[in-house]
């Protein structure tokens, strides 16, 4: 009996064991089905799935600085730079002179609301670049101009460093000048004695006192312990228009190495003197 319960109990343990192991079958066209070996039947799946073609994103191009190296050395033609436009001549003594739209703009308003007080604001330069700053250097340099001391630094200082600070004393070497970058200018005349007294010293007051409310500032004041150190001399005429010139102080802060300055004569000065620091950053603290 119990051999008996056995063998009628085997037929149904089989099947369950062949549908716990079940293969994967394939439909034939006669509506059957036959079984697939595993590997077979996982190629075929593989080959059921087909790549999906993803597009690649473009990179995008990454913002263009509003400002470069090569701008604060004066390295391009203001004539050509879409930033610039000429100045009036009613504005100035002359033709031929260029300034940033926004320092442009900024001065118009000064100079009416000036002339509304009776005071005269006429540039006599504007924006300078490289190659302009470089022929006033050289022609220094050489002694075919003279400095403002009326020496002709070339016989006066034969030592090369001492010639150069002698020049330094108003002039910017070649891609050190603040003149490169469109936001300054000078003013009526250059020398300060004639802001010190007469007509010339109510045009300074009324500079000093209003000038910071169209967003200029005297980049060159009077040296002193407790302010500006070192640098050029006192420019009663100069004038920076702060809200361009600032973010160009700073980036040369950043970039500005005393070797990159070059390619005029006494070029080789500029890092015994320490040119950036002492002269492109050395201005007004209220300037900066």
């Amino acid at each position: 009996m119990r051999y008996l319960l056995l063998l009628l109990f085997l037929p149904n343990l089989f099947a369950c064991t062949q549908q716990g192991k079940a293969q994967p079958e394939q439909v034939n066209l006669q509506g059957g089905s036959t079984k697939l070996p595993k590997e077979k039947y996982q190629k075929t799946v593989a080959d059921s799935v087909k790549p999906v073609a993803v597009k690649d994103t473009p990179a995008q191009p990454k913002p263009k600085p509003e400002f470069s190296v090569e701008y604060i050395m004066g390295k391009f033609d203001p004539a050509q730079h879409p930033d610039f436009v000429p100045v009036d001549k009613k504005y100035a003594d002359g033709e031929g002179y260029y300034l940033r739209k926004e320092t442009y703009a900024s001065f118009v308003k000064m100079h009416n609301a000036a002339l509304a007080d009776g005071i005269t604001l006429s540039i006599i330069s504007a924006t300078r670049n490289f190659a302009k700053q470089k022929s006033i250097w050289e022609a220094k340099w050489t002694g075919a101009r003279k400095i403002e001391n009326g020496a002709n630094a070339a016989k006066k200082y034969p030592d090369a460093k001492n010639r150069a600070l002698k020049i330094l004393e108003y002039s910017s070497m070649p891609g050190s000048s603040r003149h490169h970058w469109g936001t300054d200018i000078d003013l009526n005349d250059l020398d300060n004695y004639t802001f010190e007294q007469g007509p010339g010293k109510k045009v300074y007051d009324w500079m000093v006192k209003h000038a910071h409310e169209y967003g200029f500032c005297q980049p060159y004041s009077k040296k002193s312990e407790d302010g500006r150190n070192t640098g050029y001399n006192e420019e009663k005429w100069h004038w920076s228009y702060m809200p361009i010139a600032k973010k160009l102080t700073d980036l040369a802060a950043r970039t500005m190495t005393d070797d990159m300055i070059g390619g005029f004569k006494g070029a080789e000065t500029a890092v015994k003197i320490g040119i950036v620091e002492k002269y492109v950053l050395g201005v007004n603290p209220d300037c900066l």
